[in-house]
């Protein structure tokens, strides 16, 4: 799976493969395609500028949570810009009112204070509220936007009729790396709670969290949700992918550079979980290792932690096939999504390296990190 190439580069560093990425973007296309909905690239999931070029030409634009991303997206994709925050401030919602072409509030209290604003600045500008189903089956309750005291969107006890005249669509998000047939319960309470106002709606946004380009997943019964919900409502659909873009799509490889015993082997390597993959210390979930199974399956067992100063920066317990050595390649799988948008710079520790595979099998390193990352955020 993994050439000679792959040594000759200085580690750590992540690598995205084009031709994967491209799978994913023509399985989101095909979904347009037949479903007419509309799909936009989660900068918060997914925000690897250099590789616009391709995605843009298989998605209608990016959705943005805030001024930085919404920036990110006018000038690195060049096509829609949907802008949504939990809360805007004053001197952000000029330039994100100018270049966004959906501003998305959060409450009522949101809109009174910036939809006038946004329309004088954009007249073109399509202003939308973020609501609350107050149903979510997600996995995990910190990424549950529609928890108990949840913060993220407008309840149907606290929605204000009066800003129905200035608004053109709904929006919600309430799943977290899930499938079709959650997507079709969570919309069953979006219609229960707000059906006396779809109708009068131009557009409404299903949010992110569409486990789409992963195996199982049942497209078709995607599509014929967004069909139908279209059909009845006459209205505009869009999804708002981040991890389903850059799902399996690339690698973060690393090496070992010592390794230790205190009552077990440990590799010590030149990555960090808690600065590099802090999804899986969040999340929490158990990375893959490329080569590797779990611990005691195959002879030889390691802990692999990271080069910081943590205690808890542990990747996990991994077995392989030949005895660990320094200057070995780990290779963790599918760290595209997330983990590079949310990557530090803790204890100092250097980024890694940012690389693309083309189509064509060469390897480009299009960012490399040094001191000044560190110094400059401080």
């Amino acid at each position: 799976m993994y050439n000679k190439n792959i040594t000759n580069l200085t580690t750590p560093y992540w690598l995205l493969e084009e031709n994967k990425l491209e799978s994913n973007l023509k399985l989101l296309k095909y979904i347009k395609d037949k479903s007419g909905a509309k799909i936009l690239l989660a900068l918060k999931g997914y925000a690897l500028y250099q590789s616009f070029d391709l995605v843009s030409q298989y998605l209608d634009g990016c959705c943005a949570s805030g001024l930085h991303e919404a920036i990110l997206a006018k000038e690195e994709f060049k096509k829609e810009v949907h802008t949504y925050s939990p809360a805007f401030k004053d001197e952000d919602l000029v330039q994100i009112a100018t270049i966004s072409n959906h501003l998305v509030f959060n409450s009522p209290s949101q809109f009174h204070k910036y939809a006038k604003k946004a329309k004088e600045l954009n007249p073109d500008i399509s202003l939308g509220l973020r609501v609350n189903p107050e149903f979510s089956q997600s996995p995990k309750e910190i990424y549950n936007p529609c928890g108990l005291y949840s913060r993220l969107g407008t309840t149907i006890k606290n929605f204000d009729t009066s800003i129905l005249s200035g608004i053109d669509g709904l929006h919600f998000h309430a799943l977290c790396e899930q499938g079709a047939d959650e997507l079709e319960s969570v919309l069953y309470h979006f219609e229960e709670k707000f059906k006396e106002y779809i109708p009068q709606m131009k557009w409404i946004n299903f949010g992110g969290g569409h486990h789409i380009t992963k195996s199982g997943y049942d497209v078709e019964k995607l599509i014929s949700i967004i069909k139908t919900f279209k059909d009845k409502y006459s209205v505009d659909i869009y999804l708002e992918p981040g991890e389903a873009v850059g799902w399996q799509t690339g690698v973060l490889v690393t090496s070992v550079l010592d390794i230790i015993h205190n009552g077990i082997d440990i590799a010590i390597l030149d990555t960090s979980a808690e600065a590099h993959m802090p999804d899986t210390i969040i999340m929490p979930y158990r990375a893959d290792v490329f080569g590797a199974s779990e611990a005691g399956v195959k002879p030889h067992t390691y802990r692999l932690t990271g080069n910081s100063c943590l205690a808890g920066d542990i990747m996990g317990d991994y077995s392989f096939d030949t005895p660990l050595k320094v200057g070995d390649k780990v290779i963790f799988e599918d760290q595209i999504h997330y983990t590079m948008v949310k990557a530090t710079t803790f204890n100092g520790i250097k980024l890694p390296s940012i690389a693309i595979k083309r189509k064509n099998g060469d390897i480009d390193i299009v960012k490399s990190f040094d001191y000044h990352e560190f110094k400059d955020r401080l």
